[in-house]
């Protein structure tokens, strides 16, 4: 088993209910997230093994780590999984990701 490593890491803006950022859709603010965190750690996206996505309160989107990867260029080859654990998403994803 390979060792599992953050090479970036890279977080949507802050928005507000009915803000700035309301008309964009999620999957899409997501996708620019995986975009720029693959640019920063200077990788080919053949390198990621599998996107895990915390996505807090929900979405219309069945699986929006699906979405993202997609909408980010990913191999349609690669596993994505959404998770949702309220105020432990983050660490859950890091968990999961390390396994």
């Amino acid at each position: 088993m390979r060792n599992a490593v953050i090479v970036s890491a890279v977080r949507t803006p802050v928005g507000k209910c009915g803000g700035a950022l309301a008309t964009i859709e999620a999957y899409k603010l997501g996708a620019a997230v995986v975009k720029e965190a693959i640019k920063r750690a200077k990788i080919s996206e053949d390198l990621v093994d599998e996107v895990i996505f915390g996505n807090l309160m929900g979405h219309d989107i069945n699986n929006i780590a699906r979405m993202v990867a997609l909408e980010a260029g990913l191999p349609i080859e690669k596993p994505a999984l959404t998770i949702d654990r309220q105020c432990g998403t983050s660490l859950n994803a890091i968990a999961l990701g390390a396994m």
